[in-house]
């Protein structure tokens, strides 16, 4: 009917109201894929207990950036793509000089000199006191000697300044500030293909329902 009421007026007006309902159908569709991909990405992220931080690193972005097209597209990315394919594909993490990992302990401070994180060549051993190398068969230990338990909400631990107690070692403590390993392999936490796999089945559908949704007829499924 459609066909036969543009064969009695305008044809040619016709086809290009027709070509610019499938383009606006097609990009919205695609529009709509794209922020339902980069959405789901980011409730994986926070699902496999990485924090809402990082999930924040899934971007997208659409082609065109206005106006319609058929040859739209979209592209959901992610700004930290060491860590995701880190945790989406459990790989093994060595240390970058082929040595040790360093890991920090619960009672290593959080920052070192600089500000910067915490790791073995940065720890404020002026104020905290000097790391002494423990070997282990598997896994073994940075540590600081000396250590007075700190009382209080505070906590933790602090070199002691007591002669007597540094000559008799009485109260003081040695704590472990990192653990040395070879290697770790991180748990796989991310499903990214299945995901990505979900979100272009969808897009055929998603183009369908833009299409009736401004105004075109559904189409017919033999």
């Amino acid at each position: 009917m459609m066909l036969k009421a543009a064969l009695l007026g305008d044809l040619e007006k016709f086809l290009e109201e027709e070509i610019e309902l499938r383009a606006q159908s097609v990009t919205g569709g695609v529009r709509h894929a794209t922020e339902d991909l980069k959405h789901d990405l980011r409730v994986d992220v926070v699902r496999g207990g990485l924090g809402r931080r990082l999930s924040k690193s899934w971007r997208s972005k659409n082609f065109p950036g206005s106006g319609h097209s058929l040859g739209a597209a979209g592209s959901v990315y992610t700004k930290s793509p060491k860590l995701i394919r880190a945790f989406d594909e459990g790989t093994v993490i060595r240390s970058a000089d082929g040595f040790w990992l360093a890991i920090p302990t619960e009672h290593a401070p959080k920052s070192g000199v600089g500000r910067k994180r915490i790791n073995p060549s940065n720890f404020p051993e002026h104020s905290l006191g000097k790391l002494r190398f423990v070997y282990r068969p598997k896994v073994s230990l940075l540590v600081v000697d000396n250590q007075r338990e700190r009382k209080g909400k505070r906590g933790g631990f602090a070199p002691s300044r007591s002669k007597r107690a540094l000559k008799t070692g009485h109260g003081l403590a040695t704590v472990i500030m990192f653990f040395l390993v070879p290697q770790v392999r991180l748990k796989r936490r991310l499903n990214v293909a299945p995901i990505e796999r979900k979100a272009g089945s969808q897009l055929p559908r998603l183009v369908d329902e833009e299409y009736i949704r401004l105004g075109g007829t559904r189409p017919r499924r033999r």
